[in-house]
């Protein structure tokens, strides 16, 4: 693969961890560039682990993963989609910034293309040092930006721009539903 096609990939698995961390961004009350670069940390590095699984763990596994893997990502998003509705009808002094299992839930769920990727990476000649290069810092950088819009957003209409962050996350884990039964 060529290094132009590896960054239309790399932006392409982004997109996913880039809309969920406006949502994260949401949420922060307090210690943004703290919390930004641990939630673009998290995405950034389930986004390399993802295709190294999928490069090494070959099409045995990935036969029955890439059955049930829209799956997942609806459950895990429906979740943690309908938390963030729950949570913002909570007293924001109940609010916590940064939740480390809901962290790692959502970065497993909008990386979870990423272990196909992984194995077709397996299948072409593909420097995956450089893959894995490209597609870490890109994510990195889309979820920095992600959270940094998120919080501007939250500090305007928090409520209602949270409502809406886990309105986003329930859209998204119905169309990874709707891709699982083929009707999208």
């Amino acid at each position: 693969m060529k290094i132009y096609e590896l960054i239309i990939i790399s932006f392409s698995l982004a997109m996913d961890a880039f809309s969920v961390s406006i949502c994260k961004g949401l949420k922060i009350k307090n210690n943004i560039i703290k919390s930004a670069i641990i939630i673009s940390l998290s995405f950034s590095l389930f986004q390399v682990l993802m295709p190294i699984l999928g490069f090494y763990l070959g099409t045995n596994l990935n036969q029955y993963f890439i059955r049930y893997n829209k799956l997942i990502a609806f459950g895990l998003l429906f979740i943690i989609g309908f938390n963030m509705i729950k949570e913002s009808l909570m007293d924001s002094n109940l609010k916590t910034n940064l939740d480390f299992i809901e962290l790692l839930s959502l970065g497993f769920a909008t990386n979870i293309d990423a272990f196909s990727v992984g194995l077709t990476f397996s299948l072409f000649k593909v420097n995956l040092f450089i893959a894995l290069s490209l597609i870490g810092i890109i994510t990195f950088i889309l979820s920095l930006i992600g959270v940094l819009i998120g919080k501007k957003i939250g500090n305007k209409y928090e409520k209602i721009a949270e409502v809406f962050g886990g309105v986003i996350l329930i859209v998204m884990s119905l169309k990874f539903l709707l891709e699982h039964f083929n009707i999208f």
